[in-house]
């Protein structure tokens, strides 16, 4: 049985086994009391971030003598993220692997503890793609179809459609893939982009674990694992954090707008079977956002056998007052009568939230670099004003894997750097219906930015879309970065939210308990500042502290100092549900989101 494992997954089950038995050991052993303060704070700033990324343990004397070896294992293909971007590459890898007799070794990190914990989505699914890439899916039993169309006024026919929970979903996937052959590693997050000497990448490195929350080696402390390949794969999902430190190095964001993002807050509840319609699928615009802020709304009738409806409301992130909170909208969007009709005597048993690239067409970054790929929601391949991104996000790791595979198969690896580039994936992108998809519907999101706002970009739609079908001969540009909207506090008015009724609608905490979110407490938190005191000095003076209303999990908070003389930002790390929307949205920006210790974060149950 040894014998058959590969050097990785020996790696990860010693790994487990050593954590383990460390962890044993240090509950006896004596407490270490450390003295050492990063010159990064000061005097009159609370220190709130302890970050390698942000303080270098090179010059921290307590990492003196630290073993920081790192052990390094190759694959053929190496993959950050189990997403459907993620799953579907690595499954059409294998694919070809077997049709053509080829070994091929794909090896697959995800940083949730198992696929699909870290995953949410509506979801109104359009299976093009996985009609292409399983056409015979329906006899493997997964869903139920859509059966009634609510908002014939926009273009969302979801006809044929399948209402899922994306969690479930890549779950199956990556069964699939392992059936396949595929090495899926759960609970180890990609931390770092290891490069090549000529610049190109290498591969990724796992993040370390056992650090004290002060920065400090615990005597737990490990080393992550390097996984080299010719090509690495970069499928994190929306505003990535290695993809950030690639824009930058590739300057991949050259040629086209920066990304425009929104919040999608869902919950699932069981209702009165009475009023369950399976199928049903429901989109509303407008209440309770005012016509200059983007959004709307979801509700979808699941069909699993038992009474359950998923909903949600998406808020997008280019709003300008600081006031504004999306998670409060959603509470108080559920006290619309339409929509309470349907919860009324339900119970509500999951909650959660991320981010959406919104930007479309205008927004795709280059995706090939030497070494390595984009896919998936990572570069931003959703369709807006359809709400769906999973079937483009699949499309385009079945394209990479196509454009791939020949050339890592390949006797003679013709390639100018020691990391493969393969420039095809881009051009196959251009030729294949995903592009073409996104260039009819570019101009929908951004000709919201106008003086009348929800209502001229709803007459924009109808007139260019309906009848034009995106032929325009123009292409409408976004407003820009959404860290860059908010209007300064005074500037802006106060929003009174109704409290919470404890039957509809909810408060933050109680919410964020039905997420599953778990983290480390005592490791340094993933949310890093590059600038301790900006939070106060700017978001606070200027804004209000946006940070603790944007901000769908409670993290952020000002509290009095304990001197009873101004305030601090405190960081709750361990509530963070992994959305990003404080990277996005913060004016300053200066934070700056990175992979907690692997496994940590929320554990959705078919999100």
């Amino acid at each position: 049985i040894l014998s058959a494992l590969t050097g990785s997954a020996l790696f990860f089950a010693a790994q487990r086994s050593i954590r383990a038995l460390k962890t044993v050991k240090a509950e006896h052993a004596p407490p270490q009391l450390y003295t050492w303060r990063w010159k990064c704070s000061s005097a009159v700033t609370p220190r709130i971030t302890s970050h390698y990324t942000i303080c270098p343990r090179d010059k921290d004397p307590r990492w003196e003598g630290v073993e920081m070896e790192r052990f390094a294992d190759e694959a053929d293909v190496v993959i950050v993220g189990g997403g459907p971007a993620g799953l579907s590459a690595a499954i059409r890898l294998k694919q070809l692997a077997n049709e053509q007799e080829k070994e091929l070794r794909v090896c697959l990190v995800e940083k949730a503890s198992q696929i699909g914990a870290h995953t949410l989505s509506g979801a109104c699914l359009e299976p093009s793609a996985l009609n292409e890439l399983f056409p015979d899916w329906k006899e493997r039993g997964l869903m139920a179809p859509t059966h009634d169309l609510v908002t014939p006024s926009l273009p969302m026919n979801n006809h044929g459609n399948y209402i899922v929970r994306l969690g479930h979903f890549v779950r199956w996937l990556g069964e699939q893939a392992e059936a396949l052959g595929v090495e899926i590693y759960p609970g180890y997050a990609a931390a770092e982009v290891l490069f090549h000497e000529d610049g190109s990448v290498k591969g990724i490195a796992t993040n370390d674990v056992g650090i004290a929350k002060d920065g400090s080696p615990k005597d737990v402390f490990e080393r992550g694992m390097e996984l080299h390949a010719k090509v690495t794969l970069f499928g994190e999902g929306c505003h990535g954090h290695l993809a950030k430190q690639l824009y930058r190095q590739f300057n991949l964001r050259e040629n086209c707008e920066p990304q425009t993002y929104a919040i999608g807050l869902k919950e699932v509840w069981l209702i009165d079977e009475k009023k369950w319609r399976p199928g049903r699928v429901e989109h509303s615009v407008g209440w309770p956002l005012n016509r200059n802020t983007y959004g709307g709304s979801f509700l979808y009738h699941l069909n699993e056998g038992e009474p359950l409806v998923a909903l949600g409301v998406v808020v997008g992130l280019d709003y300008t007052n600081p006031y504004l909170s999306p998670f409060r909208e959603f509470q108080r969007w559920k006290h619309h009568p339409f929509i309470a009709k349907t919860l009324e005597g339900g119970n509500r048993i999951a909650y959660g939230a991320r981010a959406l690239n919104e930007g479309g067409y205008q927004c795709l970054p280059k995706v090939t670099f030497p070494g390595g790929m984009l896919i998936g929601c990572s570069p931003g391949f959703m369709n807006v004003p359809k709400i769906k991104g999973t079937h483009t996000a699949m499309k385009s790791g079945m394209l990479a894997a196509e454009a791939i595979f020949p050339k890592v198969t390949a006797k003679d690896l013709a390639s100018e750097t020691a990391g493969l580039h393969v420039p095809e994936y881009e051009d196959n992108l251009k030729k294949s219906w995903i592009w073409k998809e996104l260039y009819s519907v570019r101009n929908i999101r951004p000709s919201f930015h106008n003086y009348f706002g929800l209502y001229g970009g709803m007459v924009y739609t109808g007139v260019f879309y309906w009848i034009l079908r995106g032929k325009e001969p123009w292409t409408l540009k976004h407003a820009g970065l959404d860290s860059a909207q908010l209007k300064p506090a005074k500037e802006c008015t106060a929003i009174e939210y109704p409290k919470p009724d404890g039957k509809l609608s909810f408060d933050l905490l109680s919410s964020v308990a039905l997420s599953g979110t778990n983290h480390e407490g005592d490791q340094p938190p993933h949310l890093t500042l590059k600038d301790d005191s900006v939070p106060v000095a700017n978001n606070l003076a200027i804004y209000d502290g946006p940070e603790q209303r944007f901000c769908p999990a409670g993290v952020y908070e000002y509290v009095p100092l304990e001197t009873g003389e101004g305030m601090r930002l405190q960081i709750n790390a361990q509530n963070c549900v992994h959305c990003k929307t404080c990277d996005i949205k913060d004016p300053s920006q200066n934070i700056n989101w990175v992979v907690p210790e692997g496994s940590g974060g929320p554990a959705y149950n078919g999100m």
